[in-house]
């Protein structure tokens, strides 16, 4: 079969997590072969078994169809799209892995959301350097979007975005995912997207903090809508396109981040915010809160390239400064007088 056009294709999803595990449902239900590898053999095995991944997605039914392994060569062996969907912190890891099982033609997908901490990289900009020499960039493309894995796996209706280097790979890609209740966009402004889908994990830490201290809807309506403009800012400022932070992998993405509680990041804001530490709740967590690593690259990145980020700034210091949320609020709203909109 061809991926360009034939009913079916072989895609391995690396990481068995609950994006990971939502995505390949979605593939299934497509009728793509689908086999997820999973870093836990127990896990895989599990699937195998029992065709359902509760450790990650609970209440889930998986078809009996999709596979899973732990092993590298045998979860990609005969694959024709490989789509990463691991913590951003180990995707330079894990890709460097997998770099000598990968052939040319394949396509490369990153669902992956973050900023890498060292480089100020995003997920696509790591698999371009990694994968380079086997992988050429316009094979490698990127999904963002409003999209909750508990919902996806409940076919419930989802739109997200993907973008690409390459015109041709994301309408591929915009094919391959298509379904009745999975719908997807084509946005050709790739660090846009990235940017915007990565940076709204930081403000969804902040409106959970807001929650959590009592602070009420204003100052989350507040937040939501000052880390927009945050957004904008640094993204433009790294030659983004404007239009794209209207688009779904950022307001779209923002809102739902900021307001679900299927949000692990607003949990771990919230939980801030009623008094726990941060090491604490990170060290009980089974998932990772990519909003976390994220400020840390943010944060920095944005001190370099002298790009003003006061929400940024807040949830920095009240996760690696000591500050407390109070009084981070207290800063915020103590600041100088600005007019909204600059023209």
């Amino acid at each position: 079969m061809s991926i360009d056009g034939g009913p079916k294709a072989r895609v391995t999803v690396i990481g068995a997590g609950s994006w990971g595990t939502a995505l390949a449902l979605v593939l299934a239900d497509s009728g793509h072969e689908v086999t997820l590898w999973a870093r836990e053999p127990e896990v895989a095995a599990h699937i195998n078994a029992h065709h359902s991944n509760p450790s990650y997605l609970k209440g889930c039914s998986l078809p009996e169809h999709i596979r899973a392994s732990a092993d590298y060569a045998e979860a990609l062996a005969d694959a024709e799209v490989v789509l990463f969907a691991t913590p951003s912190h180990v995707l330079r890891t894990v890709a460097s892995a997998v770099k000598p099982l990968l052939r040319p033609e394949q396509l490369i997908i990153s669902v992956v959301k973050g900023i890498e901490n060292d480089t100020y990289y995003t997920m696509t900009q790591v698999l371009r350097e990694v994968l380079g020499g086997v992988v050429s960039e316009d094979q490698i493309s990127t999904l963002y979007g409003p999209s909750h894995a508990e919902e996806v796996a409940a076919r419930k209706p989802t739109v997200v975005v993907v973008a690409s280097y390459s015109a041709r790979t994301a309408k591929t890609v915009q094919k391959l995912f298509t379904s009745p209740m999975f719908r997807v966009y084509i946005n050709r402004d790739i660090l846009g997207v990235e940017v915007s889908g990565s940076i709204k994990n930081i403000m969804a830490i902040a409106a959970g903090v807001a929650e959590g201290a009592g602070f009420g809807d204003n100052a989350i309506a507040a937040l939501v809508t000052r880390g927009l403009q945050e957004m904008k800012r640094l993204g433009m400022r790294l030659g983004a396109s404007q239009d794209t932070f209207a688009g779904l992998a950022g307001v779209g993405d923002l809102v739902v981040t900021c307001t679900s509680g299927h949000s692990r990041n607003r949990t771990v804001g919230k939980r801030i915010g009623q008094g726990e530490k941060l090491e604490d709740i990170i060290s009980h967590m089974n998932m990772v809160a990519e909003g976390v690593k994220t400020t840390r690259s943010v944060y920095g990145w944005a001190q370099r390239l002298g790009v003003e980020m006061p929400i940024t700034e807040a949830v920095h210091a009240v996760l690696f400064e000591g500050l407390n949320p109070r009084d981070g609020v207290y800063r915020l709203m103590t600041r100088e007088q600005k007019e909204e909109i600059i023209y």
